[in-house]
C-alpha cells in the first residue's frame, strides 16, 4: 500500500510517496510516525524507505535550498507537457554557445514544444574533440528523458569501483564499490567521451525542426536586455545583424560576453577568479600500451582511479569502449602567470609536466611518457564567485556562464545539463508569453537551481583542498579517514566518492521539483523592475 507521506531530513523538508512494509502512516506526522532525525532514502522503484545512521550533512549543501530532494529508485518516464497540450505562442528562443548546456537548452525547449529556438556558435562546426567525462546519474536521467541516453551509454563504461592511491606509491588509500548506484538512483555511474555526449545531443537537436542552428556565428554586442534582449550577431563571413529575442538564454562558458555585459548594467562587479590551479588532459589509445600489461589491466577494468599528492592528483578511467584511458589531472597553476587574463590554455611543455609528477609511481609517469612531444596543452582552471543573479529580464545565464566549477565533484557538464532542463520545464509552465511572466518563470529556474548549483561549486573545491594536502596532520587525519573506509565506516574525504554526497546529488530530480514547485514560487514572485 503507498502512501503519502512528509518526513525530514537534515538538508531540507520533502514529501514523497512511500512504502512501508507493515505499518500504515497515512496522515502521520513526521514525528507521530517516529521519522524525525536520521537520514532517509529511498532504496527500491517501489519506494520502501529504510532507517540509515544518523550523519551531519555536510556543509554547504545543508543550505543550498528549501526545495524538495526527489530521492529516485527509477528510470525516467516520458511526462506529457503542458506546451505539448496547448503549445504557447512564445515566440524567438535564441540560445548562445553550442557547449552541453546550449545543446540541452535546444533540444528540451524543442521537446516542450516550442517552435523557434536558434542557436548561435561562433565555431565553424561542433567538431567534437574533448577528452573523457564523467555521466553521473543526474545527468543521464535528463538525457534519457530527452531520448539520447542510450548511444551514449552504449559506448560508455559502467563504473563499479573506485580506487583512491597515494601517487608516490600506488598504495591503495580507500576503495569503494559503486554497484549500489544504480541500484539507488535507477542508473549506473557511466564515464565516456565529451565528443560522444555532444554528439547525441546534437544529433537529438537536428532531430527537431524547431531548432536552428547559426555556426562560424558570435556575439558582438548586447544593445538592451528589456523589454527584450538585442544583441548584435557577427557571422564570420557575413555583416552583423541585430536579433531581437523573446527569451535569450547564454550558455557561453566561463568568458559570457553577455555576463559581462548583464553585470555592468546591473552595476555588479564580479571577476573571473584565479584558482591557482590548472590542469592537463591525456588521452592514451589502447594500441599505445599493448605491451605493458599493468597498463592495459587498467583500461580493461570498471575502475575510477585516483593517485594523489600534495598540491596535486590525477584522476583516470576507460573511455570509448575501453578503446582509450582518460588521465585528467589538477597541478598548480605556475605556467599561467605571466600570461594575459584571458588565457585559458597555453601549449605545455612534456618535460615541464613530468617534472610535476616526477615523484608519482612509475606506472602513472609511463602512462604521461606516452602523450607525443608537442602534443602537451595545459588549461587554466578559473571559477567566479557566486553572482547576485543569473537572470535580467528575459535573459538568463546558464551552465559556466555563471557557476563555473573545478572539475573535483565531476558536475561541470552535469549541472549545466540540470540548468537546462529546469528552464525547459519553467517556461514550459508559463501563463502567458508577456516578458513578466517570462522574467518571473527564469526566476523560478533560478531559484530551483541557484544554491544548488553554487553548494556544488564550493563543495568540489572543498574536496579538491583535501585530495591536495601536503604533509602534516590534516593529512594525517585525512589519511586515517581514508583508512577507516576498508572498514566501512565514515565519510569519504574524497566527496565525489562519498554516499552522502551522492544522495544529494544524484537523488535529486530537477525536472519534477521544478514542476512541483512552480506554482508556488512563480505566484510569489513579484515583478522584476528591468522588465517594467
Amino acid at each position: 500500500m503507498s502512501d503519502r507521506l512528509e518526513f525530514i531530513d537534515q538538508a531540507c523538508s520533502s514529501t514523497v510517496d512511500v512504502q512501508v512494509p507493515g505499518k500504515y502512516l497515512k496522515g502521520a506526522s513526521p514525528r507521530e510516525a517516529g521519522l524525525w532525525g536520521g537520514k532517509w532514502e529511498i532504496r527500491s522503484s517501489a519506494g520502501a524507505i529504510q532507517r540509515r545512521e544518523h550523519t551531519d550533512v555536510p556543509t554547504p549543501l545543508a543550505v543550498y535550498l528549501d526545495l524538495p530532494i526527489a530521492t529516485m529508485g527509477g528510470r525516467a518516464k516520458t511526462m506529457p507537457s503542458a506546451s505539448r497540450r496547448l503549445y504557447r505562442e512564445l515566440g524567438l528562443i535564441c540560445i548562445i554557445g553550442a557547449g552541453m548546456g546550449g545543446l540541452t537548452s535546444a533540444l528540451a525547449l524543442a521537446r516542450e514544444g516550442f517552435k523557434d529556438i536558434n542557436v548561435y556558435e561562433t565555431a565553424s562546426n561542433l567538431g567534437f574533440v574533448g577528452a573523457g567525462i564523467q555521466l553521473a546519474p543526474n545527468m543521464a536521467r535528463i538525457l534519457d528523458h530527452l531520448g539520447v541516453w542510450e548511444p551514449i551509454a552504449k559506448e560508455a563504461t559502467n563504473i563499479r569501483e573506485t580506487s583512491i592511491r597515494q601517487g608516490a606509491t600506488d598504495q591503495e588509500l580507500a576503495h569503494v564499490e559503486l554497484d549500489y548506484i544504480e541500484k539507488t538512483y535507477g542508473y549506473p555511474h557511466m564515464v565516456g567521451h565529451r565528443a560522444s555526449l555532444a554528439g547525441s545531443l546534437y544529433d537529438g537537436c537536428k532531430r527537431e525542426e524547431s531548432i536552428k542552428f547559426h555556426f562560424s556565428t558570435s556575439v558582438e554586442d548586447i544593445e538592451s536586455f528589456s523589454p527584450k534582449p538585442k544583441f548584435i550577431a557577427k557571422p564570420r563571413d557575413g555583416e552583423p545583424y541585430t536579433v531581437e529575442a523573446d527569451v535569450l538564454l547564454a550558455s557561453d562558458g566561463i568568458k559570457s560576453k553577455i555576463r559581462v555585459a548583464m553585470l555592468k548594467q546591473l552595476n555588479v562587479n564580479a571577476e573571473v577568479q584565479d584558482t591557482n590551479q590548472a590542469a592537463y588532459r591525456i588521452m592514451i589509445h589502447r594500441d599505445e600500451v599493448k605491451d605493458d600489461p599493468e597498463i592495459l589491466q587498467l583500461i580493461d577494468s570498471n575502475r575510477v582511479v585516483r593517485w594523489i599528492g600534495a598540491k596535486r592528483h590525477i584522476i583516470a578511467y576507460p573511455v570509448s569502449n575501453k578503446t582509450i584511458y582518460n588521465l585528467s589531472t589538477t597541478q598548480p597553476d605556475d605556467r599561467f602567470a605571466a600570461a594575459p587574463s584571458a588565457t585559458y590554455t597555453t601549449k605545455g611543455s612534456k618535460s615541464a609536466m613530468l617534472d610535476v609528477f616526477g615523484d608519482f609511481c612509475p606506472m602513472v609517469k609511463r602512462m604521461l611518457d606516452k602523450v607525443p612531444e608537442g602534443e602537451v596543452c595545459e588549461w587554466k582552471l578559473r571559477v567566479h564567485s557566486p553572482l547576485p543573479t543569473w537572470v535580467h529580464g528575459t535573459t538568463a545565464l546558464v551552465g559556466d556562464a555563471c557557476h563555473p566549477t573545478l572539475p573535483h565533484l565531476a558536475q561541470g557538464a552535469a549541472q549545466a545539463i540540470e540548468d537546462a532542463a529546469v528552464i525547459a520545464v519553467a517556461l514550459s509552465k508559463l501563463p502567458d508569453t508577456s516578458p513578466e511572466s517570462i522574467n518571473k518563470a527564469l526566476r523560478v529556474y533560478e531559484k530551483v537551481r541557484k544554491g544548488r548549483a553554487e553548494a556544488l561549486v564550493e563543495m568540489a573545491a572543498a574536496s579538491g583542498r583535501a585530495l591536495h594536502l601536503g604533509e602534516g596532520a590534516a593529512k594525517e587525519e585525512r589519511d586515517k579517514q581514508f583508512a577507516a573506509l576498508k572498514g566501512g565506516k565514515g565519510p569519504v574525504p574524497d566527496k565525489w566518492a562519498d554516499a552522502d554526497v551522492q544522495r544529494l546529488i544524484y537523488g535529486f530530480d530537477c525536472t519534477q521539483v521544478t514542476r512541483d514547485s512552480f506554482d508556488e514560487i512563480f505566484k510569489s514572485l513579484s515583478p522584476a523592475q528591468s522588465v517594467l
